[in-house]
Formats: structure tokens, C-alpha cells, sequence
């Protein structure tokens, strides 16, 4: 054959890129289930750390079986909830089934459009030393990027125990201090979320002066800052009728039953069941 022909040029090339397509293809296959126990591990990690089980230092230097355990150990219930706040479905504790960003971005983009039906939420609840924390993701747009993380509620699901902040693309010593600045992230604790107010959250400039559902913004960060904010307020909104209505052992919203002669009367006033 004619190795300076086009049809030698056109038989190689093509050989070429099927060797390199079916290496790349094997490649990914065999890194795909490490890759995924990163992806695992990192998530646990970032809900751990706002939970302020562990700082995220030494998550990192645990390593993922040990991420892993300090999960399964700490976590008691992990659920989607639907938008009206009841059940949707458990996720597998055993398996540390979680929910990653890429979801996280499908339900965001159906919060903004306002969607009712698809909606699924993660809920994970935690026993810390016998008290209840409860830790919701947010997701959103950042200046460069996606921007998350995780909000962790006390027991009185409004009191903001800690939070954890991850970003794609901000800008280095600004808009990636949501994540890099510890300082930034404790600012949120002790703070509360106010359904009452205008906003649940405010993320602003001089705005958690007198007020316990805000803090202040990173000086030089204000489109980051706008996007976390935008993010909080969406998330925490979709995560009302749930926070409002849950049972006191965390588990869906309360049942409500009116009973009248021995029978269940739909369509007129409802009292909460009582549950120990």
C-alpha cells in the first residue's frame, strides 16, 4: 500500500482514533468507581464540616473509608422530600447514598422555573451527643460559576448551627473565601432563619447589622456574595412547608387527623396529631 496515498492516511487516522477512543473509554471505566467514592466522600465531607462534626482539614486527611464511617455513625435519617415538604422517598444510609452537585443543579433549575412536580429534596439528620441537626444543600451562581454548600439547623430548625460553601470557579482570595474563609463561614452560626422577613437569609453589604437573619457580605466579593445569597433565599424558601410542618423526630411533616365520631372528617379544621 501507498504510505503516502490518502487512503493509507485515512486507514491509519481512523485506527489511531479508535486505539485512542477504546484507551480512554477503559481508562474511564476503571477510575469511575474512584472517582465516584471522591465525589461521595467530598459531599460527606462538606456536610460533616457544617454540622461542625469535624473541621474540613481533617476530613481531608482521613480519607474517604473513614469519611465514610464518620457518616453511617453520625447520620440517623437521609430522605427527598417533595415540594410540599412530605416524604418522596429515603435514600440508603448503608450505601451513604447522598445527592451530588449535578443534582443539586437539576433541582435548582426547577426551583427558579417555579415546578411543583420533580421537585426532591435532600434532608439529612444527624445526632450530635444526643441533640438533632438537620443539614439542607443550597445551589446556585456564583460570578464565574456554580456555587453550593450546606446549611446545618439546630434542633429548632431555625437556629443556623454552621455551614460549609464550595464553589467551581471564583476568583482567588475574593469570591472563593465562601469556601477558603473560615472566618466568613462563622459569621452564620448562631444566626437564624426568619420566614417572616422579606428574605429568610440576607447575605449583604453592612446587612447583619441588628438583624439575626444576616450577615455581613466579603468586602471586594459582591457578585459572589449576590449569587450565595440569591441561592440561600431560593433553597431555604423551597425548604418551608417542610421546616414548618416537621414532626418533633424529624421524619416528614405531621400527619394532621381530625377524627369525629369515630371517623376522619376530611375538609374542615385539622389539629396536629400528637406524637412522643
Amino acid at each position: 500500500m501507498n504510505t503516502n496515498g490518502n487512503i493509507y492516511t485515512v486507514i491509519y487516522t481512523t485506527l489511531v482514533v479508535v486505539l485512542v477512543a477504546a484507551i480512554l473509554a477503559t481508562v474511564s471505566q476503571v477510575l469511575a468507581p474512584k472517582q465516584d467514592a471522591n465525589v461521595k466522600a467530598e459531599t460527606i465531607s462538606q456536610m460533616l464540616s457544617a454540622a461542625k462534626f469535624y473541621e474540613k482539614s481533617e476530613l481531608e486527611a482521613m480519607g474517604n473509608d473513614k469519611v465514610l464511617a464518620a457518616y453511617k455513625d453520625a447520620v440517623k435519617e437521609a430522605f427527598l422530600i417533595n415540594a410540599d415538604g412530605t416524604l418522596a422517598e429515603e435514600l440508603d444510609i448503608e450505601s451513604c447514598e447522598i445527592v451530588t452537585t449535578s443534582e443539586l443543579k437539576a433541582q435548582n433549575k426547577l426551583l427558579k422555573d417555579g415546578a411543583t412536580s420533580g421537585i426532591k429534596l435532600p434532608v439529612f439528620i444527624f445526632d450530635q451527643n444526643g441533640s438533632k441537626v438537620t443539614v439542607i444543600p443550597c445551589y446556585g451562581a456564583g460570578l464565574w460559576g456554580p456555587i453550593w454548600g450546606y446549611i446545618a439547623l439546630d434542633e429548632d430548625l431555625r437556629t443556623i448551627k454552621g455551614v460549609y460553601f464550595d464553589h467551581e470557579s471564583e476568583t482567588p482570595g475574593l469570591g472563593a473565601k465562601i469556601k477558603d474563609d473560615a472566618g466568613f463561614r462563622e459569621t452564620f452560626s448562631g444566626r437564624s432563619i426568619d420566614f417572616a422577613d422579606e428574605s429568610a437569609f440576607s447575605i449583604v453589604k453592612g446587612g447583619a447589622k441588628g438583624k439575626d437573619n444576616a450577615v455581613d457580605a466579603i468586602t471586594g466579593a459582591t457578585m459572589t456574595c449576590n449569587g450565595l445569597n440569591a441561592a440561600l433565599n431560593l433553597w431555604i424558601s423551597a425548604y418551608e412547608p417542610y421546616l414548618n410542618a416537621v414532626q418533633p423526630k424529624g421524619r416528614g411533616p405531621v400527619e394532621i387527623e381530625l377524627v369525629e365520631n369515630g371517623a376522619a372528617e376530611a375538609g374542615q379544621d385539622e389539629t396536629p396529631a400528637n406524637e412522643n
